[in-house]
């Protein structure tokens, strides 16, 4: 199972130093704004995918005066993860006391999910954060998707070069332009297969949690490229469009997932509180197919649950949540908002907070 038995951080923005015994299963982490319940969040996602969810720059993390970061974690399957991020040099990742290039291996070992306020971008935002979002699954399904996704990248990358030139060359475009087809179609494959699995998943999730009365909402896959015509055909009938900007303007970069309630967009219909409770429908289906598929359950941070949601849609997501039998840790200001939800508890570790201390 892929779950903390321990955690220890030190220098995590007004977190000194921390070390947790968690629980396998519901882990709540209660105090006021600002006490340091989310970088305990933070830090677990940090270890697990090598960025934070609340900061593009990971130098903003480490606190205040001290030099580095460090995150150590060991799981119920005996994995021992370790990180160390000076202010200005490179990481250092170790995985079982091997030092690790990129998050490939941990982000397996840790597959760890996020329900946050900014988990309204999968609704409010650029199709990026829709096009992780699908690529998140995919990279834990997929085994081969990975590969094939740097190499579209690399494509990308070199045919955006070259483009910007002032006269491309043609013959070096035209081999770009074939590697990108063919690790697109790979790449495009891949996600479409997924999203096939992820629909009738979503469909009874978001049924489950909405009942009768809930707003009906659609998604449909866009692979970033007129879906009748051959990309290769559209690379060459864009080239001067893509000269012009200099850079690619269709492929697998661009792929989207269009959610709509009829024929609106879904951000323009629900409110606030629908919103969250159709993101967590999102995430909550991901750790379904995760687990269906990998046979292990995910580590769900869920930051503020009380947050935009009635008691009585706060107690069916807290309730599916912990039904999904994965780890899960959630902050809140008061205790009482997440306990009183719960009918029958499960096994449970309570940690306060405050001003940086953390006591259990």
């Amino acid at each position: 199972m892929s779950s903390l038995d321990t955690l220890r951080i030190s220098s995590i923005r007004n977190i000194e130093q921390a070390e947790l015994c968690p629980s396998p299963k519901l882990n709540l982490i209660y105090g006021e704004n600002g006490s340091g319940k989310t970088s305990i969040l933070e830090a677990i996602h940090l270890l697990a995918m090598g960025r934070s969810f609340r900061s593009s720059k990971t130098s903003t993390v480490i606190s205040e005066g001290d030099l580095e970061l460090t995150i150590f974690a060991e799981t119920q399957n005996g994995n021992r993860v370790g990180l160390v991020k000076p202010r200005r040099q490179t990481h250092q990742l170790k995985l079982d006391s091997e030092n690790q290039k990129n998050w490939d291996r941990v982000a397996r070992c840790l597959p760890t999910q996020v329900l946050d306020s900014s988990s309204f971008l999968l609704l409010e935002g650029g199709p990026k954060a829709r096009r992780r979002f699908l690529d998140w699954g995919v990279f834990h399904v997929e085994h081969g998707f990975l590969n094939e996704w740097r190499k579209s990248r690399k494509c990308i990358a070199n045919r955006n070069l070259l483009l910007k030139g002032m006269n491309p060359d043609e013959s070096q475009l035209r081999a770009w332009d074939r590697e990108l087809c063919e690790a697109a179609l790979e790449v495009d494959q891949a996600r479409q297969r997924y999203f096939d699995q992820f629909i009738p998943a979503f469909e009874k999730v978001y049924s489950s949690l909405t009942g009768k009365g809930g707003v009906a909402v659609d998604l449909k896959y866009q692979r970033g490229w007129d879906s009748d015509i051959e990309l290769m055909d559209v690379l060459i009938a864009s080239r001067q469009q893509d000269t012009k900007y200099g850079s690619t303007q269709n492929g697998p970069h661009r792929a989207d997932i269009i959610v709509k309630a009829g024929s609106i967009a879904a951000i323009d219909v629900l409110s606030r509180g629908q919103q969250k409770v159709l993101v967590s429908a999102l995430k909550i289906t991901q750790g379904m197919l995760f687990s269906s598929a990998i046979g292990e359950q995910c580590i769900y941070l869920v930051d503020d649950l009380p947050a935009e949601l009635d008691p009585v849609n706060r107690a069916k997501i807290l309730e599916m949540l912990i039904d999904l039998d994965g780890q899960l840790f959630v902050t809140c200001v008061e205790q009482s908002s997440v306990v009183n939800c719960l009918q029958n508890p499960p096994q449970m570790s309570t940690f306060h907070v405050e001003r940086g201390t953390i006591t259990g």
